[in-house]
């Protein structure tokens, strides 16, 4: 997919976006976030993981022990995966990738604690403005970044065990499809996931192996997904979603901002309700403090709180 350089344009706040007609009285566009963004960024830690087949890969780890948690507890994991482009941002993509409001105060006391890791894939920008070394890159029919991600994940695990209990992984429109790709090819590793925003679900097969190994799953997106639309890649599997023990769905009609206006990001192109990673982050809560959705009244936060509870019972 070729994508501009977004650093380098400003947002179009002019051109209506393709979902505008079907915007009703009362509703409005809201044009970023209303979280703070970049302010958390320095309780992550930078570390790089060598690897010969997809080079060198640079981590973020947050420890919440070294934040204040108390050492003799023991905390999830969550490992949240980038969408494309999104690694040129370096560090900066602890914002983008939704993981840096999961390391406030306000969210680690509701969830219990967490790890958190960020890890960056290898992207690269041909002349012809597509990236290359995406999540989605093979060889030989094997996916190179998934089994250097998953050591990247042992390696923390192993380095904090005396305070490790369930793994996540989550992430969006890229990093959703990875998200998929590390519960396929590592079922057993998990006790959640959330993929957001991506174009590729697996199989009924894959999916029921998935619910086999109670794996909990909360599948995430946009009714009007520019990129990866939902009638096309999500409502031909709604009734096999619905039909599985495991999985949560969160399918709402707008992707919204915390001042529940209808969000529009526009940088060469609109991809306001693709970015549901904004509203992700955001817990699912608006500023007034009421929840996007009563299906999930304390956000993302006590989601992942109660599915480690449910598995520790």
């Amino acid at each position: 997919m070729k994508l501009p350089k977004f650093h380098e344009i400003t947002q179009d706040k002019t051109t209506p976006p393709p979902w505008a007609d079907a915007l009703t009285d009362g509703e409005f566009i809201s044009y970023g976030p209303t979280f703070k963004m970049k302010t958390y960024l320095d309780l992550f830690d930078e570390y790089l993981y060598p690897c010969d087949e997809t080079g060198d890969i640079t981590y973020y780890v947050y420890d919440p022990i070294k934040h204040g948690a108390a050492s003799d507890k023991k905390y999830p994991v969550l490992m949240w995966l980038h969408g494309l482009n999104n690694s040129f941002d370096g560090k900066n993509c602890i914002f983008c990738c939704g993981a840096e409001q999961y390391a406030t105060k306000e969210y680690q006391e509701c969830m219990g604690g967490a790890y958190i890791i960020v890890p960056l894939a290898n992207e690269r920008r041909l002349e012809d403005g597509s990236i290359a070394g995406s999540w989605s890159t093979f060889v030989n029919d094997t996916n190179i970044y998934s089994a250097p991600i998953k050591a990247i994940y042992d390696k923390v695990c192993q380095e904090h065990m005396d305070n490790i209990e369930g793994r996540f992984a989550m992430g969006a429109s890229a990093g959703g499809y990875f998200t998929w790709q590390l519960l396929q090819d590592y079922t057993d590793y998990f006790i959640g996931a959330i993929p957001i925003s991506s174009g590729y679900v697996p199989t009924d097969e894959e999916l029921l192996r998935i619910e086999k190994a109670d794996v909990k799953v909360l599948v995430a997106h946009g009714r009007y997904d520019e990129l990866a639309s939902f009638d096309e890649c999500i409502e031909p599997r709604t009734k096999m979603f619905h039909a599985l023990s495991n999985v949560d769905c969160y399918f709402p009609k707008w992707v919204q901002n915390g001042d529940k206006g209808i969000s529009s990001i526009h940088y060469g192109f609109e991809m306001g309700q693709h970015c549901m990673i904004n509203q992700i982050q955001a817990n699912l809560i608006f500023d007034d403090k009421t929840p996007m959705s009563d299906d999930f009244p304390e956000g993302i936060t006590g989601w992942i709180r109660d599915v480690v509870r449910r598995q520790a019972v």
